[in-house]
């Protein structure tokens, strides 16, 4: 199925402001796994009629790794240049399918003059399900074992923990949680900008103890909200050779080819 994307500058254009900037982030941008995340998303949208836009040349990193790193100088100029291009189009909703830039824009950009409602992507579509507007069906992933990992972004450092199950549970799959989860997630390994640096040396490392504990239950899907556990989790199912038995995939990926998008 194609899709059609418009950027805020068309909208602008012509006079018109749409419900939603999807912010895409670097992952969704650049990453060639991630790529498919931000498809998927948008194939949803455009299926269900939702007047969505993207910033498109005009979006830039949110700062985050910067920040999390500890460099507060070159964040706080990649932050105050994103807001000034939200301001300009006077933007007022955003929806994001990285937990890290939902986090940075909800939590620290509102101090620095950026103030907008920003949702997760999986808080939006379950929205537009509760609305009545996004309607799932199971059918492919019925009675499949679906293990969800928490985003730390997404669950400890904002409490969600329901959207994410509320969808997945909608595919009529079964769930089953990990020893670790909700309030006591453990991190996939990439947070604090540690994506793109190698561990330090240690015993183990963090994504193949949080991959051990997804295989625990033996599940056919790790599901996943966020574009760096998805490639964490991806390496984790690749280090215990599983790739050919479990799948890692984006929660929007899963809906996506349940609707066969």
């Amino acid at each position: 199925m194609d899709f059609t994307i418009k950027t805020m500058a068309e909208y602008a254009m012509e006079g018109k402001s749409p419900e939603v900037l999807f912010w895409v982030g670097c992952a969704g941008s650049f990453d060639d796994r991630a790529k498919k995340i931000t498809k998927a998303f948008c194939k949803i949208l455009n299926k269900i009629g939702v007047e969505f836009a993207v910033l498109g040349q005009e979006e830039s990193c949110t700062g985050d790794p910067a920040k999390r790193a500890g460099n507060e100088f070159i964040f706080q100029m990649m932050a105050l240049t994103n807001i000034e291009v939200l301001n300009a189009y006077e933007v007022k909703k955003i929806v994001t399918a990285c937990p890290h830039c939902f986090n940075t824009l909800k939590n620290e950009y509102p101090s620095l003059g950026g103030n907008y409602e920003v949702v997760h992507h999986t808080q939006f579509l379950k929205t537009l399900m509760e609305e009545g507007r996004l309607k799932i069906e199971g059918g492919a992933f019925k009675g499949k074992k679906i293990t969800f990992h928490d985003p730390c972004y997404l669950g400890r450092a904002n409490d969600e923990y329901e959207a994410p199950r509320m969808l997945l549970e909608k595919l009529d799959a079964e769930l089953v949680e990990m020893k670790r989860c909700r309030t006591n997630g453990l991190c996939c390994g990439a947070g604090g900008a540690q994506m793109f640096k190698e561990p330090e040396k240690g015993n183990k490392d963090i994504n193949i103890e949080r991959t051990e504990e997804a295989l625990a239950s033996s599940p056919k899907v790790i599901a996943t909200g966020c574009p760096f556990c998805n490639t964490m989790m991806t390496d984790g199912v690749k280090h215990f050779n599983k790739n050919e038995e479990v799948a890692v995939k984006d929660i929007v990926e899963l809906l996506a080819e349940a609707e066969d998008l």
